[in-house]
């Protein structure tokens, strides 16, 4: 009888290589069965690619934003000396970090955005709904920038500060903690200032039937009334379906609740379509107060989803609608 290991250096029997590989280990390890050890690990690998590759391609946008920074690193460094000269050093960063957005945002999304010329030349409350992650706001932000011209200021929570390198990201784009005073001075400077009243809390533990997570907050109402300048609500369709999380397992909710962890596992990167919505604003009236403003751009943000999106949210729906045409009403 020809051995396993003669018959593959001879060529005697035919055999592939993965085989020959695979008698050579059992016989040098003495491990029975290796092969069959392998295929199971193979086949393991093989239903459950699809699992790893949903639960890694959100971190695709953590990476993007890395290179964001780093892209920054080297434009400081190469213009130091401008610097001094120009208080608009930054601009041509902004624009290129914006470009490189607006791509992904193109390329991964067909990302739309409807209503932009809604937007006042001067200050204005945008007030928008939060997924999973912010990715479509840093869309809009990207439009923005290079069809405006305009960047606006961005209350971000606290944990946002403390994640390593992010601190010349978020001085770049105008990126705040949120006090009141500091959002009116920005308001009363001329800029737009962006809020989501849900924050953390609905980005992790909304879901596909997109429920507003307010509960009374009446603070960024009140700063428009401190600035005097309009609500302008938005909502991006299909946000739910490009990165979803876990956040429906209580124990995430009560780590949160009692701990403010956000650590709620995220998965997707699903390639759907996004467009963001710009509703009508809501002015300036003196004669209401923060309570009542609340309920008001609550009601605004809630038209917009009603009107745009497909409740429940369905990620094969978003995903075919790449390749339908806009036939709504803006």
């Amino acid at each position: 009888m020809i051995h396993r290991n003669e018959s593959c250096a001879s060529g005697q029997v035919p055999m592939t290589y993965l085989s020959c590989l695979v008698y050579i280990l059992e016989e040098w390890t003495g491990a029975e069965y290796l092969e069959d050890c392998l295929n199971y690990v193979f086949y393991l690998l093989w239903v459950f690619t699809p699992l790893i590759i949903v639960f890694i391609l959100p971190g695709l946008i953590l990476l993007l934003l890395y290179i964001s920074i780093i892209f920054l690193y080297v434009y400081k460094r190469k213009n130091e000396l401008k610097e001094a000269y120009s208080n608009d050093i930054w601009n041509g960063a902004r624009q290129m970090v914006a470009t490189l957005w607006d791509g992904h945002a193109r390329i991964w999304h067909g990302y739309e955005v409807h209503g932009l010329e809604k937007i006042p030349d001067g200050p204005g409350l945008i007030v928008f709904y939060h997924g999973a992650t912010p990715t479509d706001y840093f869309y809009f932000m990207a439009k923005l920038i290079m069809l405006k011209n305009r960047i606006c200021y961005t209350v971000a929570d606290h944990f946002v500060f403390k994640l390593p390198g992010f601190k010349l990201l978020l001085d770049t784009f105008g990126v705040m903690h949120g006090p009141k005073e500091e959002c009116v001075k920005a308001l009363k400077s001329g800029h737009l200032v962006a809020i989501s009243p849900g924050g953390v809390r609905e980005a992790l533990f909304s879901d596909e039937t997109y429920v507003l997570m307010w509960g009374n907050r009446t603070g960024f109402a009140q700063v428009a009334i401190d600035a005097k300048v309009p609500i302008i609500p938005m909502f991006t369709q299909n946000v739910r379906e490009g990165i979803r999380t876990l956040g429906g397992i209580r124990i995430f909710r009560l780590m949160y609740e009692r701990l403010r962890l956000p650590v709620v596992p995220l998965y997707g990167g699903f390639p759907v379509k996004f467009r963001t919505y710009i509703g009508d604003l809501i002015p300036y009236d003196p004669n209401i107060n923060a309570a009542e403003l609340s309920e008001k751009a609550k009601a605004a943000v809630q038209s917009l989803i009603d009107r745009h999106q497909k409740i429940p949210g369905n990620v094969f729906r978003a995903l075919m609608e790449r390749f339908e045409t806009q036939q709504e009403e803006d």
